[in-house]
């Protein structure tokens, strides 16, 4: 299986939730998992997937790692959906 794409990262409903959460700032897997039913190494699958899509970046403070935004993810997002609505 390949990376997986943008489109098939957000269509999950816990992975669209993570990044709703980490449009508000980064976090870590902890602070991530404490808003979603379900458990913390399935917020980490998750992540992974986010990840791997470049939608979000990781680094590493101390023993924890911080989870955000990837802005260049989401800029190559756009400039594909912004083809549809130019003239």
């Amino acid at each position: 299986m390949g990376q997986p794409d943008a489109f098939t990262a957000i269509a999950d409903t816990n992975r669209r939730y993570l990044l709703e959460e980490l449009r508000r700032g980064p976090k870590t897997v902890n602070q991530l998992a404490s808003g979603l039913p379900v458990s913390r190494p399935a917020v980490s699958q998750h992540l992974k997937i986010l990840l791997d899509s470049g939608l979000v970046s990781v680094r590493s403070q101390g023993t924890r790692r911080v989870y955000e935004i990837s802005e260049p993810g989401f800029v190559k997002l756009n400039l594909w959906l912004d083809q549809f609505w130019q003239e």
